[in-house]
């Protein structure tokens, strides 16, 4: 159940009377959810190389398999469907009607990325996405690739691959606003949160942290409020990092969080071999 929200919220949260839903289980690993223009959720079962679909109408199906390993995933203003691929290491974008993908990154100056594993689309259609290496089965090689776990910036004719972050331990989950201003991202190896200013040639500055939480993914609601994930459930924070509400999830690590349905005002939760929903009295926030 929920803990409090914080006195300062005019609204709570969590709609009054709302508790956590369990839709799906069964799965291996549940990652990567996003929703469509039309509030649908898409999320990864990653160790069984399939997308899966929960639809507006409440109906499970598979949407793609194999499907690249894809771990997390993001929907542009275009309504496609960016995914982490680390099967290679790449970034693609799918074709959401023909279930096509096209490989936008698949390396850094040469070398093979360290496995790509959260994205984040602008406004313009340019992205952010991290670079942490976690060795995968399914990987013919166990060295890093390259010597920095990063973040980095594709620009949106996918030609320019830049790094913008580097002093990071482990990079994870990225989220930015809806006007494209501020940028959110997790650093799991060091337990920090931190938001930088993106500027207008897409580089950033003014690191702030934001709390000290080890943060797997992440989502925004309309508020400006951040949704983070990890061994304790999804807890939301200010955008001044005050801590606002708990959703214990009761599963030893809860990986990722977005908004969906019709009006975008349900939390839906991937947490371990779990699929989650909980109702919001906000609404999530689309680029």
């Amino acid at each position: 159940m929920a803990t409090a929200s914080s006195p300062h919220q005019a609204t709570p949260l969590v709609k009054e009377g709302a508790t956590l839903q369990k839709l799906a289980g069964d799965f291996a690993f549940t990652e990567g959810p996003t929703s469509d223009a039309e509030g649908n959720v898409y999320f990864t079962d990653q160790p069984n190389d399939r997308i899966m679909k929960w639809s507006v109408d409440g109906k499970l199906s598979t949407y793609m398999q194999p499907s690249g390993r894809s771990n997390g995933m993001f929907f542009d203003r275009k309504d496609r469907l960016w995914s982490c691929a680390d099967a290679k290491n790449e970034l693609w974008i799918i074709d959401k009607n023909k279930k096509k993908e096209t490989v936008v990154v698949k390396e850094y100056e040469g070398k093979r990325l360290n496995g790509p594993n959260d994205v984040w689309v602008m406004p313009d259609g340019s992205a952010y996405f991290t670079d942490p290496f976690y060795k995968r089965d399914w990987w013919d090689h166990t060295e890093q690739p390259i010597e920095i776990q990063g973040v980095y910036f594709l620009s949106k004719d996918h030609k320019t691959l830049t790094r913008v972050i580097a002093d990071f331990n482990k990079p994870n989950g990225i989220v930015g606003t809806p006007d494209g201003k501020k940028l959110y991202v997790t650093d799991i190896g060091d337990g920090k949160i931190y938001h930088y200013k993106i500027n207008p040639d897409h580089s950033l500055s003014d690191k702030t942290l934001l709390c000290e939480e080890r943060s797997d993914g992440m989502t925004i609601d309309e508020r400006g409020n951040v949704y983070i994930t990890n061994g304790n459930g999804v807890t939301a924070y200010s955008p001044q990092g005050e801590k606002l509400v708990n959703i214990p999830t009761g599963q030893g690590w809860t990986a990722n969080v977005c908004f969906g349905g019709k009006d975008h005002s349900t939390l839906f939760i991937t947490a371990s071999t779990g699929f989650y929903s909980i109702d919001m009295n906000v609404r999530g926030v689309k680029p």
